[in-house]
């Protein structure tokens, strides 16, 4: 009886082929590996250092050698510097070659020597942050001034060994103990979450309130909707600087309108004063990018089929049951994943409370944390911890959101 089962494993083909796709994919994954995870796997690292920036400065040797006038004799200045506060530096070695017709004199510092007219000296080990200074007498044959450029020009080669603390093999938890362990950290979570959650949420329900207006034809609809992406594609600095000027405690349109109104009795610091100036920079947030969610909403809703709303309408079914029965179920897809994306790109903002309140008067964001403990501190460890706990949030978030979302909506 002939065996008429299918072979097992992959043929010559199919071998064949996926070699070619991931030849073809290999370019693809090798951008995303360089671009996206390759410096997420650095802020991981960076945040188990104790990294400053005084760090990040080159762990070399500084040198300095020039010859000065004195008299009827000259000085030559010898200057070795270790830039590590923290780091000894070992092995510190300096060589130079004289111009000709300089000639030391004098009594040579521990370590140097002399070879014809090449100069050779060695420090040993150098303490952190030293900054040693030696003088010889010099013998000048001929034009000072000539010898002196000449000096200068003169190569100088330096070399010591200082463990650069981004590289050694010292871990630490302090950065994470010292952001978990004050209550400053807990309420700029809560501050990042008010921010994110109400303006997503806000982002989504005005999209969906303009879609809904602009769903039907009419005089004028592609000015309006022309007019309904201006704050989206408007340059961020722009109106920002528009919305701090309109809202100026001083000079500001809406507070001089406000007064003459009667509606307040004094002008109103908006982004100046708690809680006032997180619920501005919520509500800059909404009208910024809910354009977004309108084109989403819009372009989802003109797909839909009307024969069901005709039906309905046969039915006696009102505006709010159409909208609520027929058009929700179709659109729980597409809110489901700007939602998603708005809550991410949210939770990462940075530049818009930066340029608005620079994260005073209650609005420092978990981004703008990093900012102020990598630069404005100079902790460069503490920033990165700070941007592996937003990472944290970020995929606990995601993994709650696809557990959550039933796989019917497409998600």
């Amino acid at each position: 009886m002939t065996d008429i089962s299918p072979p097992k494993g992959r043929g010559a083909l199919a071998r064949r082929e996926a070699r070619l796709a991931w030849g073809l994919l290999f370019p693809t994954i090798a951008i995303v590996a360089l671009v996206v995870i390759v410096p997420l796997l650095a802020i991981f690292w960076i945040s188990f250092k104790p990294v400053t920036l005084g760090d990040l400065r080159p762990a070399e040797i500084r040198t300095r050698v020039a010859l000065r006038e004195r008299g009827d004799q000259a000085l030559l200045e010898l200057r070795v510097i270790n830039p590590s506060r923290e780091q000894e530096m070992r092995n510190a070695a300096l060589n130079v070659t004289l111009p000709e017709g300089v000639a030391l004199t004098g009594d040579l510092p521990q370590g140097c020597a002399m070879d014809g007219q090449d100069l050779s000296c060695d420090f040993g080990t150098l303490e952190a942050g030293a900054n040693e200074r030696f003088r010889v007498d010099a013998q000048v044959t001929g034009d000072t001034r000539e010898a002196e450029r000449a000096m200068r020009d003169a190569k100088v080669t330096a070399t010591g060994h200082v463990s650069n603390v981004l590289t050694n093999s010292t871990f630490t938890l302090d950065n994470f103990r010292q952001l978990f362990s004050g209550s400053e950290f807990w309420s700029v979570l809560g501050i990042t979450l008010f921010y994110t959650v109400f303006g997503t949420l806000g982002a989504l329900v005005v999209g969906l309130f303009a879609a809904l207006l602009l769903n039907k034809s009419f005089r004028g609809q592609g000015i309006l909707r022309g007019l309904y992406l201006f704050p989206y594609v408007a340059p961020v600095i722009a109106v920002a600087f528009t919305w701090i000027t309109l809202f100026d405690p001083y000079s500001g349109s809406a507070n001089a309108l406000l007064v003459q109104m009667g509606v307040s009795e004094g002008a109103i610091n908006f982004f100046g004063a708690k809680p006032l100036a997180l619920i501005m920079v919520t509500v800059f947030e909404i009208w910024r990018y809910f354009p977004l969610s309108f084109l989403f909403i819009l372009a989802r809703m003109q797909s839909i089929d009307t024969d069901m709303y005709e039906a309905a309408d046969m039915d006696g079914a009102s505006p709010f049951q159409k909208f609520w029965y027929l058009s929700m179920p179709q659109l729980l897809g597409i809110l489901s994943v700007l939602f998603l994306l708005r809550f991410i790109w949210t939770f990462n903002k940075f530049d818009d409370i930066f340029l608005l309140t620079g994260g005073n008067a209650g609005t420092r964001v978990l981004t703008v944390n990093v900012y102020e403990q990598a630069f404005a501190v100079s902790n460069i460890g503490a920033g990165a911890a700070v941007a592996v706990v937003i990472f944290a949030c970020l995929l606990v978030f995601s993994g709650l959101f696809f557990r959550t979302m039933s796989r019917e909506e497409g998600l």
